[in-house]
């Protein structure tokens, strides 16, 4: 029996989270096409006879434009610690950029094998490929390179492959049947906020956050309340729509998915409200369970 940790990195938008879904086979983290979609740290964990590997989802690192974003920047790089092996996430099809060669210059003292994953290789041609892989490695001597389309679960079984020669602990962390950490009360916030995400347009996700006020299960329905936060009433309007009837849509998608994760019927109550710049405001930061405490 083998067993380790395994860190995912890179920058927003990169595709880590579908990464990890498509690796657990399971929506252990939301995903949509905007940047900064994960917000917490996030394990999936992959289960074989022999193998328990523990997939660290983390936030994209980008530019620190509040007190949230610095401190998930932090967090994420922490995340390269106690680790049997990272997994620096790049999106091919858009080239090298500055923030990929931030994280890089993070890690050039790490002694943690680096294991580069090229996503989106869907995107690009043979020679394309090719031509990125010969840039990356004079950039950063990696442990190993390995291109794959998350989305298309393309070269995915080759990735788990190399990731097994790193793992070297002989503990099994979580149960065979449990393939996240996350608690439920976080996962069927997440969904609704991956709702929120893929129905409103691109000022949406930036200035929303949800957090489940109620998680009551009984024998055949489990109740939920879940508040919807944003910045601003512009926001909260956009979200509830005319009549109400975004939020309503909002609601009925989210309860479709909450009800198949937990195999029971939901009923689920949504509520919007605007919290003025949360993301700068060090006691809203804790009290939505982002972090327990924050530097100063």
């Amino acid at each position: 029996m083998k067993s380790g940790f395994v860190s995912l990195i890179g920058r927003p938008n990169v595709g880590k989270s579908t990464l990890l879904n498509s690796i657990i086979n399971e929506h252990v983290a939301i995903t949509s096409n905007k940047a900064g979609t994960t917000r917490n740290i996030i394990q999936g964990i992959y289960n074989e006879d022999d193998y328990q590997i523990i997939f660290v989802d983390t936030p994209g690192i980008g530019k620190p434009q509040s007190k949230l974003n610095r401190y998930l920047n932090k967090e994420s790089l922490n995340q390269t610690k106690d680790v049997d092996c990272i997994c620096f996430v790049v999106d091919v099809a858009s080239g090298i950029g500055r923030g990929d060669l931030y994280i890089l210059e993070a890690l050039k003292d790490c002694d943690i094998p680096v294991i580069l994953v090229m996503n989106k290789i869907d995107r690009l041609n043979n020679a394309q490929i090719m031509e990125t892989i010969d840039k990356f490695k004079d950039i950063y001597p990696f442990a190993e390179i390995v291109p794959v389309s998350a989305i298309k679960k393309d070269n995915i079984e080759r990735l788990i492959e190399v990731i097994k020669k790193y793992v070297r602990d002989e503990v099994l962390f979580f149960p065979k049947d449990e393939y996240t950490s996350s608690p439920l009360n976080f996962m069927v916030s997440e969904i609704v906020r991956e709702k929120i995400l893929n129905s409103t347009e691109e000022e949406v996700p930036h200035s929303v956050t949800c957090h489940t006020i109620k998680f009551e299960e009984k024998k055949d329905i489990v109740n939920i309340c879940i508040d919807i936060i944003v910045d601003r009433d512009s926001i909260k309007k956009i979200i509830i729509g005319k009549g109400g009837n975004k939020l309503k849509e909002i609601g009925i998608e989210a309860r479709k998915d909450i009800e198949a994760l937990l195999g029971k019927k939901v009923y689920l109550e949504t509520y919007v409200k605007t919290i003025e710049n949360w993301k700068e405001k060090e006691s809203y930061l804790i009290e939505l369970g982002f972090i327990d405490s924050i530097d100063k």
